[in-house]
């Protein structure tokens, strides 16, 4: 545990909710939390609210032209130009809440503690405290790059503070050990430190990867360090949703048959 004082602002914070969570945090006078445009689901008044061009951390390159490359960066990663910050300039103790995007669990990441960096998929950071700094990871590998379930670009979180992530369904946090392997389904892995080794490895078997359903990579994970992941990718849940708007469905044991489904309001 480090005993230096934060650099990033230092928040107090509390989740609500089971599968679809909002995190509520506490802001003392001057404080401010940082967050992507849209996330945003209560306040209370005296917070105020204003656009800042990229992360507005200090790890972010001065003047304009530095603004602008560390802002497109955050845009390969598919995040907007923009992130908004919210600050109490009130006298008193304020709360603001942001909401997850959809069903999921919302991981608190104190960076104090985890050595200043997380890598993470694209679409993963919430908010987090003043200060901590949201850019670009690039996977150096080239097989990585193409079959490791996030392409290329990763978003890396950096600082001392608290960031907030989310993902699908449930989250579990693993710590591996030095030489330790973990082999993941390659949609499912959230983050994870960078002190742990991110490579593919190829399913073996012809039988396993044209008929298994498990695509024809894993990804392997090896420790020393901590990884993150999730049960329910968003990329699967909205495949099952697509696949089950577009299929015929029968009578699924219905004693009346099709002409249930006109009672079910579902033809």
């Amino acid at each position: 545990m480090s005993t230096a004082p934060r650099v990033n602002h230092e928040i107090d914070y509390k989740i609500y909710g089971e599968e679809l969570q909002f995190v509520e945090i506490e802001l003392d006078p001057t404080e401010t939390a940082i967050a992507e445009s849209g996330g945003m689901m209560m306040m209370d008044e005296g917070i105020q609210m204003q656009t800042i061009f990229g992360d507005g951390s200090a790890q972010q390159p001065t003047g304009f032209l530095g603004k602008l490359v560390s802002a497109g960066k955050r845009v390969l990663t598919g995040e907007s130009l923009f992130m908004t910050a919210f600050t109490n300039e009130s006298q008193g103790k304020k709360k603001i809440s942001f909401a997850a995007p959809y069903v999921g669990k919302i991981i608190p990441m104190d960076l104090r503690e985890l050595g200043g960096t997380i890598i993470c998929q694209k679409d993963a950071f919430l908010c987090a405290a003043k200060g901590v700094s949201v850019g670009l990871h690039f996977q150096r590998k080239l097989g990585v790059g193409i079959f490791g379930g996030e392409g290329f670009i990763m978003q890396k979180i950096e600082g001392d503070g608290m960031a907030f992530l989310h993902a699908g369904g449930f989250i579990i946090e693993k710590e591996l050990k030095q030489g330790e392997i973990l082999k993941i389904d390659t949609g499912c892995v959230v983050g994870y430190t960078p002190t742990t080794q991110f490579d593919i490895e190829f399913v073996k078997g012809v039988k396993n990867f044209m008929f298994g359903g498990e695509g024809l990579f894993f990804a392997k994970l090896q420790g020393p360090g901590k990884v993150w992941i999730q049960s329910l990718p968003i990329s699967r849940l909205a495949g099952r949703i697509v696949a089950y708007g577009t299929y015929k469905r029968k009578e699924e044991g219905s004693v009346l048959g099709g002409l249930g489904n006109l009672f079910d309001g579902r033809e």
